[in-house]
């Protein structure tokens, strides 16, 4: 249902748009509501339901919550409505199962701004039951006596009338109270003006009551009537009148019979969590009135199944309000993700992208038609987080371009709301509101990092903000909460207009102590967590690039995070070439570690352009400046440019930093790829575990067609990775190993390739990712079944968009043998035609010799590689494998 939007209507002096106040659908809660109702009148219409139980449980109530503008008054509105008559319910809701009930709904908001008291609350409620057109007389007199007290001199029809509750429902509330009172009076054969002596009326009633007369046995009944009117007619004792209402209700005709439902909005008006006197009034009528169902809806869950709460509260603890309890370990349902909270406590979430683009249309129209373009819908809804209170700000801001003669364009609302602060911040403490801004700056964080990143020494502000609904849990993440995405970019970037807001200094200093609370983090945990330590790294770089913070402990974890050769992601992917700014060290930093995670998903030459700019930056210290160099001069050695990697290489090795070892090891490879075996093999002898000493032997010892020995080199280099805990190594390792076994026994190979692709999982090495494949090539060389032609086709589309010359002429290898196994001498020339092409005469040239070594074929001219023991026993070994792999398949090996 929709209707007038007065705040748009009254924006604009285009009397031919049409405003509406669009209700998006909130089916989920419907259904909740529902069921939770089917469920309620179940109970109370059970033979041994007792209105007058003050020991069983309660489960009468519903609770919806969530951050400010998430739309739980239109919600609260449209419940109303739709429990007052099916008309009023949209059709995709369904007919509940409760239809056939007279359910009446009584819908009461506790904001500030309403002004509602206690004592307004009781009376809306017995305002609302007027309908039943009859006194309710235990209730009614109590009341009466209340107000005579408290109100002497004023009528309670022109309090009614003044309050618009007379307008509401009518004015039958004040006769029914009268006849009340007469009808008591006759019984008990009073004299005299009955609204002039009710004192005496009471005490009559009281009397008679005490000695059990025949004359008042309908409300002898009530068992706790007498003790009712006894007491001081105050506010304390008002609150417990309700359960005088709820024995009334309890004892209509089946005829008469209906079913309340107190819709009790904007809760956290009520008060705050310090001062809980008049929480304490409506729970008490909550608790009092069980044969009604009550549906709250605010900022914050419920508390009152908190054991902590005694004392505060009249009725406290998961065994009284088991519906409100959150299930022992479980996500409570203040920070839960899903709509569906736990038991009764339910988060309204966010609109979903359909949703609020079906708002923003209906919102403005002319002619039928949205007046707001799917361009500019497409932006708010993106930047809305799908928080409905955004939506209607966005709306608004349309309008006000509109009529500043502004055509709004998707570009105008790229835009932060202040409002939306204003309204985050109403209800929190001065200390709840520093913390919200200090875990502004992260992610994603946990009580250590609130409270570190606060100043604070005492955890209680961020205990309590974590219990408000824009702190959502994701109790599997490294750090259990995050905001709101709206609320923290909002904090973030809009102007703050509150009183305590803070000034850039004061942002500073937060950041300051939030990437320190990080490393305090990072640095003492004493084990290996590769987890951890990536989270630290991606939260800790974002705050020293936005707050041009020094580096610090980051340095340290940009090492670990290298020295793992795993590279997940740390950063959003950075802007076209030439358009990033490297201002400072973190910068720079930020762009080498994007870089290096990119490079396995970018041509190489992209990975060139962006660490030839960091360096040229000179934003790095001198070590990390040596990552930027050594890893430029990796992307040089992929793409075959020999002489750039290794003048990279031997710059960083003649360095001595960390990573000499590696570097020599780059120059190793050099010499492997030039065709150099034996100075490579020298320098293996010299690397040790820092430098990877047994894969380069392996690497070596694998082109010479000596299998056994290199198996044995990537066995022990992967065993070493093991030990070290260096998983990106292990994998590499293991692919190799899986390949040098692929060319000897197929069988076996499958085993190592799904070792190789256990080892994987979750890692992102595009290199290690292709050598695997292709070593599945190799084990099915000679098949006539496993399409290695197509397969072929597809890896080497994929390897080229890598740029990864070296990947490329192993694939066409792994072709060569396939063809030399089958005797396809033609395609075999083929492959080394390619093979010519892609090496071009420098790096992995001998793969040419392969190629031929594998058909026996004469080599074209004398070799340029030197060979470990000579070139004779190498093609002996090479045509000894393609002899080997034949017999294999023709005995079905």
């Amino acid at each position: 249902m929709a209707g007038r939007d007065l705040r748009a209507l009254f924006s604009t002096n285009d009397r031919t748009l049409t405003t509406a106040e669009a209700f998006t659908n909130r089916q989920a809660q419907w259904e909740l509501v529902a069921s939770a109702l089917a469920e309620h009148l179940r109970h109370v219409s059970d033979p041994g339901f007792d209105v007058e139980d003050l020991e069983r449980p309660r489960n009468n109530v519903i609770v919806f919550h969530g951050v400010g503008g998430i739309g739980k008054t239109t919600l609260s509105r449209k419940l109303e409505a739709a429990l007052a008559g099916a008309d009023q319910r949209p059709a995709q809701w369904g007919e509940p199962a409760w239809s056939g009930e007279h359910i009446l709904p009584v819908r009461i908001d506790l904001s500030r701004s309403a002004g509602t008291s206690f004592e307004d609350l009781v009376l809306t409620i017995r305002a609302a039951l007027a309908e039943l057109g009859r006194p309710l007389a235990a209730f009614d007199i109590a009341l009466r006596r209340y107000w005579e007290q408290h109100h002497p001199g004023e009528s309670l029809e022109e309090y009614l009338s003044r309050g618009g509750l007379a307008a509401r429902f009518g004015k039958a509330m004040p006769q029914q109270m009268q006849s009340a009172l007469s009808d008591v009076a006759q019984a008990l054969l009073l004299p005299g003006t009955v609204g002039s002596a009710v004192g005496a009326l009471t005490g009559s009633l009281v009397k008679a009551l005490r000695e059990r007369r025949q004359t008042v046995r309908a409300l002898a009944g009530c068992a706790r009537l007498e003790d009712l009117l006894e007491a001081e007619p105050d506010l304390d004792a008002l609150s417990f009148y309700p359960h005088l209402l709820a024995w009334e209700l309890a004892q209509l005709p089946a005829e008469k019979k209906v079913a309340p439902v107190v819709l009790l909005d904007t809760f956290e008006d009520v008060g705050d969590r310090t001062h809980r006197d008049l929480e304490r009034l409506i729970q008490r009528v909550v608790w009092l009135m069980p044969n009604v169902f009550f549906i709250v809806t605010g900022r914050s869950r419920l508390q009152w199944a908190d054991p902590g709460l005694q004392g505060q509260l009249d009725y406290t603890g998961p065994a009284a309000w088991p519906g409100l309890a959150s299930p022992a370990g479980s996500v409570p349902a203040a920070r839960a993700t899903r709509p569906a909270g736990y038991g009764r406590q339910v988060l309204v979430g966010d609109f979903s992208p359909e949703d609020c683009d079906d708002h923003l249309a209906r919102r403005l129209t002319r002619d039928g038609r949205p007046l707001i373009g799917a361009d500019i819908r497409q932006v708010i809804t993106a930047r809305s987080h799908g928080l409905p209170l955004y939506l209607d700000l966005a709306v608004m801001r349309f309008l006000e371009l509109r009529r500043t003669n502004h055509t709004p364009h998707p570009a105008d609302f790229d835009h932060d709301f202040p409002a939306l602060i204003a309204r985050t911040l109403s209800d929190l403490t001065p200390d709840e509101r520093h913390v919200l801004r200090s875990v502004a700056l992260f992610d994603s964080f946990d009580l250590n990092l609130a409270t570190a990143a606060a100043g604070f020494q005492h955890e209680a502000p961020a205990l309590r903000l974590i219990e408000r609904p824009f702190v959502r849990e994701n109790p599997f993440g490294i750090w259990p909460y995050h905001l709101h995405g709206l609320i923290r970019s909002t904090i973030r970037g809009a102007d703050d207009h509150a009183d305590d807001r803070w000034s850039p200094r004061d942002w500073q200093q937060a950041a300051h102590r939030a990437l320190a609370a990080l490393g305090t983090q990072w640095q003492a945990h004493t084990g290996r967590d590769r987890i951890l330590l990536v989270g630290c790294l991606r939260q800790g770089l974002a705050l020293a690039r936005d707050f041009r913070l020094d580096l610090g402990w980051l340095a340290d974890a940009s090492w670990a995070y290298i020295g793992d050769s795993v590279w997940e992601p740390l950063a959003p992917p950075s802007e076209p070439s030439g358009s990033i700014e490297l201002d400072t060290a973190a910068d720079a930093l930020v762009e080498t570690l994007s870089a290096l995670f990119r490079r396995q998903h970018e041509h190489r030459t992209r990975t060139i352009e962006r660490l030839t700019a960091v360096i040229d930056s000179g934003r790095l210290p001198a070590e990390l400046r040596d990552v930027a160099v050594y890893y430029r001069a990796k992307a040089h050695r992929d793409l075959g440019h020999t002489q750039a990697s290794q003048h990279g290489m031997r710059q960083v090795a003649d360095a001595g930093g960390r990573l000499a070892p590696p570097a020599r090891r780059g120059l190793a490879h050099l010499s492997r790829l030039a065709g150099d075996f034996p100075t490579a093999l020298a320098i293996a002898d010299t690397l040790g575990w820092a430098g990877r000493h047994h894969r380069v032997r392996g690497d070596v010892l694998w082109v010479q067609g000596d299998m056994e020995r290199a198996a044995a080199a990537y066995t022990a280099a992967r065993t070493e990775a093991e030990e070290h805990g260096i998983v990106g190594e292990r994998a590499t390792s293991q692919a190799q190993h899986a390949l040098v076994i692929a060319f000897t026994d197929p069988v076996r190979a499958t085993d190592e390739l799904e070792l190789t692709e256990h080892l994987l999982a979750g890692l992102s090495l595009r290199t290690t990712t292709f050598t695997a494949k292709i070593a599945a090539l190799v084990r099915d060389a000679g098949s006539t079944t496993a399409q290695i032609d197509d397969r072929g086709r597809l890896l080497r589309t994929e390897i080229h968009t890598n740029g990864i010359v070296a990947a490329s002429a192993l694939l066409e290898l792994a072709l060569a043998f396939h063809h030399a196994v089958r005797a396809e001498q033609g395609e075999v020339s083929a492959v080394i035609g390619r093979l010519r092409e892609l090496v071009q005469g420098s790096d992995c040239a001998y793969y040419c010799d392969i190629a031929h070594f594998m058909a026996d074929l004469p080599l074209p001219a004398v070799s340029t590689a030197r060979w470990i023991d000579g070139e004779g026993p190498t093609r002996a070994r090479w045509r000894a494998l393609v002899a080997a792999r034949r017999t294999q398949n023709l005995h079905g090996a």
